[in-house]
Parts: structure tokens; C-alpha cells; sequence
């Protein structure tokens, strides 16, 4: 089931009503079983999947908790192992077969057949949050969870199951034995979120996909302006495609008293890549932070091994996101990214610090980094790597293009409802400048505060592009 569903649109509020109206000892019951609709609206196949990690990960947890030594090792293996077996049979045993294929066919000798096999819807948010349970028991940082069900609705609630963000054990467990009373300020706010999100997704995501497909699906029929619109216009798209489904999950959360973790932060703000990384996907960002670069050493090591640890952890984070050379070159490229930010940083602020303008200085920093940020969206996007490359060149080549002819190609009333919509969300933005905007609204006139609901959601109304399209990082 996806957020922008009719299906959804009768879900959330029929769930939560139920929520509200049951004693609170049958509350999760129910926050469970409609996670298992959620998910199997999709394919009930899918919950199969879920379930058998879900009950490896639940004794092997039990088992590291009760043992010592080498066996809550051993308990913590079979659990990494279910996990990341699972990830690599469904995501990515036809990436290995095909790239044993293509060295084989060079070789001339016989190839092998791909897996006539179906990846899961978000599989690998889920997995890498149940990664993180057990691994966080093996540390002592959270008791094991004694019921099994209730661990089940860890993995499995429906606000974040499919792509995140991805939580950890002691942020949420806790949270689905307290009894979270209907508060109507929570709920206004979670709605407000929800309905924020919403407007991300249907009024500005779904319209730049439409001409991002134009041309990123014909690729060696463009060059110049249409690829340098349309590469701009995915940086944007997969923000608010990816933000708008946070939003709208941790708003449904929110809206029954959950509090879930921030998972953007406005990144296009940044004024460095490493920043970038600290606003954008934070519960990837710092999961691999503390369960993969902090165990290679992370910062503790000598220079060449920390920038080694980096460029590893990114090129992960890649394949994390895709069973495609592209996605590891994305990843690979901000790795590289990162460490000549890290080698050059003390060089750049003294050009930059040249032009003695703050406002300025973040400007061309904030610039540099979207700049460099969306020559790795080309990898991330594009299917091949060949039509990354000729994309590429298309962005530094003469347009093919006059601005007359983009503008006709994206229409003139999606060109002005995107100007709009995407200067509307981005003074938002700049307004959030260390600023609240949700306790600004708390603190305005009732009719200051509906006049902006009514406003966004006559907005949606009337602008939005009405298909139930899948959230770019149900893929994952």
C-alpha cells in the first residue's frame, strides 16, 4: 500500500480510530495486524520473508542474551548472516550472476541463468533495522524483547516499514508498551506533517518525475540544457519523493504518539558533502557510522586508513541502495567526495573567505555542493552506465536546446505550478533556519494556521498529479 493510495486514504484514519477506541492492552495487536495488511497489500508473499527474519533475529537475540563468550558470537553471526543471506539472494544474486556473466561471455565460455526472482518492497530498510536490534542486545544497550509479536511490530510498523528511517531497538521498543492518550495538539501536528508531505510528493515530486522520465528514459537523445534541467530536476524530485514519505510516516506515527526518528534536514542547504550526510538519510547515514565505520576504527586510526574506512563505508552505502555498478560508482564518488572535501577543506575556506560576504560564501558552498551532489544523481538515476556517460557529457556539451524549447518541453502551466511549489517548500526551508515551524504555527491566530492547511491542501487538490506512483526508495 502506498501513501498517496485511495487504499491509504481509508487505512490510516480507520486504523487510528480503532487505535484510540481500544483499551490500550490491544492497541499493538492491532498496530501489528495492520502493518501485515500494509505490507501484504503489496504481496503476501513478502510478509513470508519478513517472518523468517523476524523469528531468527528474535532467539538469536534471546540466545546472546542468556550465553557468554564465543556463543553470543555465534548467536550474532547466524543473525547477521539470515539478515544479509536474505538481502543477497533477493537483491542481489542476479547483480552477481550477471556480472560473472559478462566477464564469462568476454571469456567466451557459458553463461549462467538469472534467478526468475521478485525483490521485496523495502527490503532492505527492514533488514538492516533488525540487523541493528541484535546487534545493539550483543552490546548491552537494549534486553533482548521477550515477545515475540512485540518485536514483530518493531520490524513492522507500517509508518516506516518500507523505507524507513531506519530505527533503532531503544528509540521505539519502549514506545509500544506506554499508552499514548488522544492529544489533540500531537494530532494537528502529526496531520500537519502528513499533509506537508503529501504536498512534497503529489504536487512537486510526481510532476518533475514527469519530465525527468522525458529524458533520463531516451537518454542519447538529449544533450545540454534538457540534461542539465532534468539532472537539477531529480536532485529535487528524489528529495521530496524521499522527505514526503518520511514526512507522511512519521506524521501517521506521530498522530498516535509515536515519536520517530528526523530523517531529513534540509541537505540542499549544506556547505559541505560531509554535512550533506549529516542532513540527508540520517538513519542510514548514522547507521553505517556506528555499525560499520566506528567498528573499522573510524576516526582512531592513522590518515590513510580513516580516508580507506570512509571510501569503504560509501561504497556500501551504494550497493546498500542498488544491486548495480551505478550505484556503487554513487557511492564510490561521494566517498572520494568526502576525503578531497577533508584534504581541501582549510583551502577552500580561504578562496572562498576571499569574497568577505558571509551570505555569500554559503551561497557558492551551498552551490558547489548541490553541483557535485547531482553529477552523482546522473549515476543514481540513469540505468546504464554507458547512458550515465553520455549524460554526462551532455551536461558539459552545447545545448540542443533553446530555454524557449525546455520551457514548451516541460508545458508552461507544470513549468509555473513547479516554480511555484518548489519556491514555496525551499522559503519553508530557509525559514527553518534554527527556527521551529511547527511551534511558529502553535504560536499564530487559528485562522493563520487553517488558512495554511487550506491553502496546501486546496493545493494538492487542484495541482497534484493523480497516480498511485510508488516512493522512489521502495526499491530499496
Amino acid at each position: 500500500m502506498v501513501f498517496n493510495s485511495f487504499a491509504f486514504l481509508v487505512f490510516f484514519p480507520l486504523v487510528t480510530l480503532l487505535y484510540f477506541f481500544l483499551p490500550h492492552k490491544y492497541r499493538w495487536w492491532l498496530l501489528l495486524v495492520a502493518s501485515c495488511v500494509f505490507y501484504a497489500w503489496f504481496k503476501v508473499e513478502y510478509l513470508l520473508i519478513l517472518v523468517f527474519t523476524i523469528v531468527v533475529d528474535y532467539f538469536a537475540a534471546l540466545w546472546i542474551e542468556k550465553s557468554q563468550g564465543t556463543k553470543r558470537k555465534w548467536a550474532l553471526i547466524i543473525s547477521i548472516i539470515a539478515n544479509v543471506g536474505v538481502l543477497a539472494v533477493f537483491k542481489y544474486a542476479n547483480f552477481i550472476l550477471g556480472s560473472a556473466n559478462a566477464l564469462l561471455f568476454r571469456l567466451g565460455k557459458d553463461t549462467f541463468d538469472l534467478w526468475d526472482i521478485l525483490l521485496p518492497i523495502g527490503l532492505s530498510f527492514h533488514t538492516f533495522q533488525a540487523m541493528s536490534y541484535t546487534i545493539e542486545v550483543y552490546r548491552g544497550k537494549v534486553p533482548a524483547e521477550r515477545n515475540l509479536f512485540r518485536y514483530a511490530l518493531y520490524v513492522m510498523f507500517y509508518p516506516q516499514l518500507v523505507a524507513g528511517p531506519i530505527e533503532r531497538p531503544q528509540n521505539v521498543i519502549h514506545q509500544y508498551y506506554e499508552e499514548h492518550k488522544f492529544d489533540y495538539y500531537r494530532v494537528i501536528s502529526g496531520l500537519r506533517l502528513m499533509l506537508w508531505g503529501m504536498f512534497k510528493k503529489v504536487v512537486i515530486a510526481d510532476r518533475l518525475a514527469i519530465f525527468v522520465e522525458k529524458v533520463y528514459d531516451h537518454p542519447f537523445e538529449y544533450s545540454g540544457l534538457p540534461v542539465i534541467v532534468s539532472t537539477v530536476f531529480f536532485g529535487f524530485q528524489i528529495f521530496c519523493d524521499f522527505s514526503g514519505y518520511t514526512d507522511i510516516g512519521l506524521g501517521a506515527a506521530r498522530v498516535m504518539g509515536f515519536d520517530l526518528m528526523k530523517n531529513f534536514d534540509r541537505p540542499y542547504f549544506s556547505k559541505s558533502i560531509s554535512e550533506f550526510w549529516r542532513r540527508w538519510h540520517i538513519s542510514l547515514s548514522s547507521w553505517f557510522r556506528d555499525y560499520v565505520y566506528i567498528p573499522l576504527g573510524g576516526n582512531r586510526v592513522s590518515t590513510g586508513r580513516k580516508y580507506f574506512n570512509l571510501f569503504i563505508v560509501f561504497m556500501l552505502s551504494g550497493l546498500w541502495h542498488g544491486a548495480s555498478w551505478n550505484f556503487v560508482i554513487w557511492g564510490s564518488l561521494h566517498g572520494v567526495y568526502l576525503i578531497v572535501g577533508q584534504l581541501t577543506g582549510d583551502l577552500q575556506k580561504k578562496i572562498i573567505g576571499l569574497i568577505h560576504q558571509p551570505l555569500l560564501e554559503k551561497a557558492i558552498h551551498a552551490f558547489l555542493v548541490f553541483f557535485f551532489v547531482s553529477i552523482g544523481w546522473v549515476f543514481f538515476r540513469a540505468q546504464y552506465f554507458s547512458e550515465s556517460m553520455h549524460l554526462l557529457k551532455g551536461i558539459f556539451s552545447s545545448s540542443s536546446h533553446s530555454v524557449a524549447q525546455v520551457w514548451e518541453m516541460i508545458g508552461t502551466k507544470d513549468a509555473l505550478i513547479l516554480l511555484f511549489s518548489v519556491g514555496f517548500m525551499e522559503s519553508v526551508h530557509w525559514y527553518q533556519r534554527g527556527k521551529s515551524v511547527s511551534q511558529w504555527f502553535e504560536m499564530q491566530p487559528r485562522w493563520v494556521r487553517w488558512s495554511s492547511y487550506y491553502l496546501v491542501f486546496i493545493s494538492i487538490i487542484l495541482f497534484a498529479v493523480y497516480s498511485d506512483t510508488q516512493f522512489i526508495y521502495f526499491q530499496f
